[in-house]
């Protein structure tokens, strides 16, 4: 690995803020520590990672934590079809996920890690703890040296998970990450969502109003959970759509806060999860949303 401060300065440039989370994540990775990272989707934990890999020049092995994933799942299987040909040989061993992390000197990237079952997880721990694995009929498989686990949760999921063991927490260090602000949010958007032909000072308003309208859904008092940063940048882009369809060339003409809500419905009522005691809807929320910002607040929607 390469000098950590030049690492660091060549990875920012693939992100938009994150400097701090990008110190703290270098950091640990650097000292050999595997790490769990906590937050809601949509907060660049992947993109951390990815961008981390690619410049050490290691694989970013991915894996979904839920029930099906088994031990077997993690570790690999023999290929049956060469088992019933050649009897079980290392040869015809298929590497799962963790041994292909641990043989590329990879980081194997865990999302949901709260959700996978509790043997898979000590399987992880030896992983871990041992930096090898004990495979039947394969042998012992050592990591190579650059090799970690990272893996993610969101704090703000309780169904369908289970409650870490102390052990698990013990092999772990922990990062929380969190949305960023308003200013970074909207940086993403105009990364993430260019729209070529649209007028830049309509551009401009409708980036600002989809991060607006997208961070209210995180403190809406009727929502669980809010929509990420994900969320406005396909607002982003159907409301481009939109804005063509209905003619519509600046956000002073009468039909743009309908583009927009159109845009919302679309793009963030797949995105947020209502609170188990309301009765409501999502779109009835996003209404509420929309009138706020355009109608009771509208000095609000400019940006700035």
């Amino acid at each position: 690995m390469t000098g950590l401060t030049e690492v660091r300065d060549r990875v920012r440039r693939h992100l938009v803020g994150r400097g701090r989370e990008l110190d703290l994540v270098l950091a640990a990775v650097a000292a050999g520590r595997d790490l769990l990272l906590e937050g809601p989707p949509g907060t660049s934990k992947s993109t951390l990672l990815r961008a981390i890999t690619a410049e050490w020049g290691i694989p970013l092995v991915f894996v979904e934590g839920n029930a099906d994933l088994t031990p077997a799942k993690l570790v690999g299987h023999h290929n049956p079809a060469r088992v019933l040909r050649e009897d079980y040989s290392p040869e015809n061993f298929v590497d799962g996920p963790l041994l292909e992390a641990m043989r590329g000197g990879g980081f194997l990237y865990v999302e949901e890690f709260n959700r996978a079952p509790e043997d898979t997880l000590n399987t992880l721990l030896t992983a871990m703890a041992e930096r090898e694995i004990a495979v039947p009929r394969v042998g012992r498989v050592a990591a190579l040296p650059t090799f970690r686990v990272v893996a993610s949760m969101n704090p703000f999921d309780n169904v369908g998970t289970t409650r870490l063991s102390t052990s698990v927490h013990d092999r772990l260090c922990r990062l929380a990450v969190g949305y960023q602000d308003d200013a970074a949010e909207r940086g993403i958007v105009a990364l993430r969502a260019p729209l070529a032909g649209v007028d830049p000072l309509l551009y401009e308003r409708l980036a600002a109003d989809a991060v607006a309208v997208t961070r209210a859904t995180r403190t809406h008092e009727d929502l669980r959970q809010g929509s990420s940063v994900r969320g406005a940048i396909d607002l982003t882009l159907v409301a481009g759509q939109l804005l063509g369809l209905a003619e519509v060339a600046s956000a002073s003409d009468p039909g743009y806060p309908d583009v927009v809500f159109d845009a919302m419905v679309v793009a963030l009522s797949g995105r947020i999860f209502l609170d188990e005691t309301v009765e409501t809807t999502p779109e009835r929320v996003l209404r509420t949303i929309w009138e706020d910002h355009f109608v009771l607040q509208p000095a609000a929607a400019a940006p700035g």
